[in-house]
């Protein structure tokens, strides 16, 4: 594929850069324990110190892959896909979308809302960061808030997104894993305080999942 063929095509979403596939259980947020087809593409510039898949931030170093060969190894293992990254709003996810969902999966995404919405998805997990924050476009887009919590500031900064969310998406709170043994309490607490929120656990690291 010549440079300029190559670039368009991206630009239309019909090849992203793929870092991973696999079928799995979905770990975290309100489809926690449901069989997932995870489709993980490469690409993240909001930096996050803690991030778990920072292999992911560099989208060159992710071959661009068709989306006929993405959907196609998706569908043939399971009927819920989830995009994630990376940041997977980094690209048009139209044309990503739209063939998944000929293919009779559902559409479920991870994003932290850095970039206009794109694809058409029937679940939308928000997990904004503080590097760069969502766009208009993600916040009325969500189905949950997701917020991970690394220190108690963070507490103040999921109130802060709470309030821009549409008033429909479910809130969740979750402890960055590292921090588990000191956040957890406090996470705890703080949702018998304030029970508009629910606590989301990272349940595929306690099973050893990947």
């Amino acid at each position: 594929m010549l440079q300029e063929e190559r670039n368009l095509a991206l630009q239309e979403g019909r090849v992203l850069p793929l870092m991973e596939e696999f079928y799995t259980i979905q770990g975290e947020g309100f489809y926690s324990g449901s069989a997932a087809y995870f489709i993980r593409l490469g690409g993240c510039d909001v930096g996050c110190h803690w991030c778990d898949v920072k292999e992911s931030w560099d989208p060159e170093l992710h071959p661009l892959t068709k989306i006929e060969d993405i959907v196609a190894n998706a569908s043939s293992e399971a009927k819920l896909a989830v995009i994630t990254g990376g940041e997977p709003l980094m690209y048009n996810l139209d044309y990503l979308t739209s063939k998944l969902k000929e293919a009779g999966m559902q559409t479920n995404i991870e994003t932290s809302g850095a970039y206009e919405m794109s694809g058409d998805f029937d679940w939308v997990c928000l997990s904004p960061k503080k590097t760069k924050l969502p766009t208009e476009s993600a916040y009325a887009a969500a189905s949950e808030l997701k917020v991970v919590i690394y220190n108690k500031h963070d507490f103040i900064f999921a109130e802060e997104q709470a309030a821009k969310v549409n008033p429909n998406a479910l809130l969740l709170l979750q402890t960055e894993w590292g921090k588990r043994q000191e956040m957890m309490p406090l996470i705890i607490e703080y949702v018998k305080n304030n029970p508009k929120w629910r606590i989301s656990l990272q349940t595929h690291k306690y099973l050893d999942i990947p």
